[in-house]
């Protein structure tokens, strides 16, 4: 298949498959806190249009979690199929971590989603209320852990290797290891951000076509706080994760910098754009500042950082792609701050519901909070390699032995599958959003907290007919 060898093919497999999935959770880990949001300061103020986005909202939540708990599945087998070896030598570390995000995370959120969805009118207040927060802290739970387990793999401590294999002698040490704190950070705000972003263009979508109700303006205006807020912490906490990522991977920042060779002593400079060259070893037509690498990565205007031809050839990641995949991160990051700060202007000048251009602006930046998390996975993943745990085991000696015919077959029939089923899916997730938010009437028949009522099939969680509400103003 293209030439590719049976490694290539299976680490193409797993890149599509955890790229497909890792959108769902991040929706999953905002929406179940945006919900959590909502839910308390309804309780708090009674001003309905908060219910009425909790409902809007819990059901594209409740068709984002299905979906992200199905793609999930497949990768748990993929460990045992395509990166058997890996299984072999890592198995007694991976393995309880991920067990233990089941026995947390997973289930918190198991217990308590049934609850959150289908209790509104079967319990009182508070319990409702309460598990919305126990979703929404597991999903946060489940974060942690699997971090922790990637984590590890970037930055391995606490462990000894006997026999061929890992064996695990300090657990705090394991989990806890040198990039978690920033990574788990990283990936937690990522997760609102996108979400914000998700929010705020389905607002933005509505508002440009007419329908401008106090619960579509609420929406847009709690995404623009958000993404006001959190956005500039995120460029902070990705600084550190810099730092952090020099300190101990330093072949991947030189990488994403395109930087093969130090001058002399001086400075690093920073270059902005240019297609690195793997096999010339340089980057052409770079685009560079003076002084800024140096500045940006070690704070400081002297430091130079290690450069690629420091390094092996045969230890160096694939500067070409990660090189840009940073770039469309870090400049995504940029226009979000953008936006939050042109939302704080246009909510000053009364603007903010009724600028066209800057409400297209909104529109359009819908899935850059998807898009930056994506990137940003490639450039550390990407970034990693040639190691899957790094230092330890070479990605070519983590796979299992399968041929490119096997390889081949099976990652037509994921794209075949996964673009016919979650298309399906997100599909009828875009169609709830382009119905809107509508007015919940909370003391219709059989719609007060806590009075018993027959329990209703799952899909009625979105009752009315989707077909003739789904109009477009």
């Amino acid at each position: 298949m293209f030439n590719l060898e049976a490694l290539d093919l299976a680490r193409i497999q797993f890149a599509f498959t955890v790229s497909f999935h890792i959108i769902f959770p991040a929706i999953t880990i905002g929406l179940a806190s945006f919900l959590a949001v909502l839910e308390g300061l309804w309780l708090k103020t009674h001003n309905d249009t908060y219910r009425d986005l909790y409902h809007f909202w819990s059901k594209i939540f409740a068709v984002n979690f299905g979906m992200g708990v199905v793609s999930g599945l497949v990768m748990a087998y993929e460990f045992g199929t395509n990166w058997s070896r890996f299984s072999d030598f890592a198995g007694s570390i991976t393995g309880p971590l991920l067990t233990y995000e089941v026995l947390t995370a997973f289930f918190l959120e198991a217990g308590f989603l049934g609850v959150m969805l289908f209790g509104w009118n079967r319990v009182g207040r508070g319990l409702h209320f309460f598990a919305t927060v126990m979703v929404a802290i597991g999903t946060l739970i489940s974060t942690f852990w699997i971090l922790a387990s990637n984590s590890w793999m970037q930055t391995p401590q606490g462990f000894q290797i006997v026999d061929g294999r890992v064996m695990p002698m300090d657990w705090l040490a394991i989990v806890f290891n040198p990039s978690f704190p920033y990574r788990l950070a990283h990936m937690a705000i990522a997760a609102f951000v996108a979400t914000a972003f998700f929010v705020g263009s389905s607002a933005a979508w509505h508002l440009l076509r007419g329908n401008d109700t106090r619960q579509v303006r609420k929406m847009l205006s709690m995404a623009l706080w958000m993404a006001l807020i959190v956005a500039p912490i995120q460029a902070v906490v990705g600084d550190a994760h810099g730092l952090n990522t020099l300190e101990h991977q330093p072949a991947k920042i030189a990488a994403i910098e395109g930087h093969w060779e130090n001058a002399d002593n001086g400075p690093t400079p920073l270059v902005l754009f240019g297609l690195p060259d793997m096999q010339a070893e340089k980057t052409r037509y770079a685009v560079e500042i003076p002084y800024l690498g140096s500045l940006i990565l070690t704070h400081s205007l002297d430091k130079q950082i290690p450069a690629l031809k420091s390094f092996a050839k045969e230890d160096r990641p694939n500067a070409t792609i990660i090189f840009w995949s940073f770039r469309v991160m870090a400049g995504l990051g940029m226009l979000m701050i953008l936006a939050g700060l042109l939302g704080l202007a246009l909510r000053r000048s009364g603007g903010l519901y009724r600028h066209r251009g800057f409400l297209r602006f909104v529109m359009w930046m819908g899935p850059s909070g998807l898009v930056a998390m994506l990137a940003g996975w490639i450039t550390t993943e990407v970034g990693r390699q040639p190691w899957v745990v790094y230092g330890l085991l070479r990605t070519a000696d983590a796979a299992s032995h399968h041929s490119v015919a096997q390889m081949s077959v099976s990652l037509a029939l994921f794209v075949v599958i996964y673009f016919s089923v979650f298309t399906v899916g997100i599909g009828y997730m875009m169609k709830l959003v382009r119905k809107g938010p509508q007015p919940h009437h909370e003391h219709a028949a059989g719609n007060t907290f806590g009075q018993v009522v027959t329990p209703r099939r799952p899909l009625s969680a979105d009752a009315e007919n989707l077909d003739t509400d789904a109009r477009v103003n």
